[in-house]
């Protein structure tokens, strides 16, 4: 059944002093008052896990908020480290290990603000103890989100200290990251409900109608009422951004919303092309290991091994869990590098002779992905190296590759030692794939393209126009 939502045309009044009003100078204004009229970034309010970064993992952001003015983007986030410096002017950061203290001890702070200046160039380590709370709190089971949802009650996390902070900021717009957590949608909707703005929701993973077969009730717990309170998000009065158009059409057919795909940009400097080298090419896969991927980039490592037995595939991520690991430490093709800074990640990007995309080929895997893509993706296709992708032919990344016409794409195993020769001795192929994917940079995912329908979209949701 189709569901109706209202749309933002009441939001006007509220900002209208973006066009004819000048509230003085505070710590939350957009601009700087020099007797000429600068321009002035509406205020937007990011709710998410992760601070924004360009640099980081929350680095997807950039392609809607990159020239944005900093002193009018604000967060507040979960992630436990103190955030190095980002993108926003200011933060607040609400932990579980926080709200957990003051659950035992009534009266404990909860909420630490920071501003831009006092930030260090650098993400701090974590106690351990804090890492393995985070970690408990991360893992996607029914139970871990029902406990979580008891902890971030509204009588924990909301205190003076945060409406003071959102009172001196002022937001005009509310920017919801969207999440499978209770805790993320609710402050959003406190704050658009306290200032009367609008949520725009940003949707990359289906969260909301990605229900599966269970016997347990706790999952039908925890699934009826994550629905009813992303019903509750819809209902205030917003729009959506989507990170491409099968969510979108999805989302925006059966819930009546109007949102539009931005697709993620890239920063990747592009190279010129040249062909795969024929010995010792540089195949290399950046980014997450699990939901299937790590067996896929094994299976990837297998073939490239009948192949050549010299070949290597160079794999970099975060991952530390020993389970994901060990499914790559048994394939001898395969090399395990840990961790690397997003600087090095660029350089080894340009500097790759293909670059890999996985997704997994498990039901649990697909349902999770069907609608994903990924800032990889984008710089992949950025990179100007040859791409190959392997996966689940419904996942969302595959999808996309597979109609761009500019990624080798395998979506059966038992294929896969035929698609990487038809790629690796195909210098013409190559190149072709080379020009497809420089005519889709130029018209979809050119950082200045997404930033101005970002904006656009903005203006439209405040302003109901």
């Amino acid at each position: 059944m189709r569901e109706n939502y209202p749309t933002f045309q009441n939001y006007g009044p509220r900002v209208r002093m973006l066009r004819t009003g000048f509230r003085g100078k505070t710590s939350g204004a957009a601009f700087v008052f020099t007797g000429k009229e600068k321009r002035m970034d509406i205020r937007i309010l990011i709710v998410g896990t992760l601070p924004y970064n360009p640099s980081a993992a929350s680095r997807a952001f950039d392609s809607y908020f990159h020239g944005w003015q900093r002193d009018a983007l604000a967060q507040i986030f979960s992630n436990p480290h103190i955030p190095p410096k980002g993108h926003c002017g200011r933060l607040f950061q609400i932990t579980d290990r926080q709200l957990l203290r003051r659950w035992f001890h009534p009266g404990t702070k909860v909420g630490r603000a920071f501003c831009y200046e006092e930030l260090g160039e650098q993400k701090a380590e974590l106690p351990r103890l804090t890492r393995r709370l985070y970690a408990l709190g991360s893992r996607k089971y029914p139970l871990v989100y029902l406990l979580r949802g008891l902890l971030w009650r509204k009588r924990f996390w909301h205190t003076e200290e945060l409406d003071s902070w959102l009172e001196e900021f002022q937001p005009q717009c509310v920017f919801l990251s969207f999440s499978d957590d209770y805790f993320i949608p609710k402050i959003a909707l406190y704050a658009a409900e306290k200032f009367n703005i609008p949520i725009l929701s940003s949707i990359g993973d289906d969260y909301y109608f990605n229900d599966r077969f269970s016997l347990s009730p706790l999952y039908h717990l925890y699934r009826l009422t994550y629905r009813r309170l992303i019903r509750r998000v819809f209902a205030h009065g917003g729009s959506a951004i989507y990170i491409g158009d099968k969510i979108r059409d999805k989302y925006n057919g059966s819930l009546g919303l109007n949102g539009r795909t931005v697709y993620l940009a890239s920063d990747q400097e592009r190279r010129e092309f040249r062909p795969i080298a024929s010995k010792n090419p540089k195949i290399r896969y950046f980014g997450n290991l699990r939901l299937g991927r790590n067996r896929t980039i094994a299976a990837i490592g297998e073939a490239l091994g009948r192949i050549d037995p010299k070949y290597r595939v160079d794999v970099y991520s975060n991952e530390q869990d020993e389970g994901v690991l060990r499914v790559l430490k048994r394939c001898p093709i395969v090399r395990f590098h840990g961790a690397v800074p997003y600087e090095e990640v660029q350089r080894l990007t340009g500097e790759s002779d293909i670059l890999l995309l996985a997704e997994g080929f498990g039901k649990r895997d697909v349902d999770t992905v069907r609608y994903s893509l990924s800032t990889k993706t984008a710089d992949a296709i950025a990179s100007g190296a040859a791409v190959f992708a392997c996966g689940h032919r419904e996942t969302g990344a595959m999808e996309y590759c597979e109609k761009t016409g500019c990624v080798t794409v395998c979506t059966d195993l038992q294929q896969l030692e035929k698609s990487l020769r038809g790629l690796l001795f195909d210098p013409a192929r190559q190149k072709a794939q080379y020009n497809a994917a420089t005519h889709l940079l130029t018209h979809r995912h050119r950082l200045e393209h997404s930033t101005q329908v970002f904006r656009d979209t903005i203006k439209e949701t405040i302003h109901g126009s």
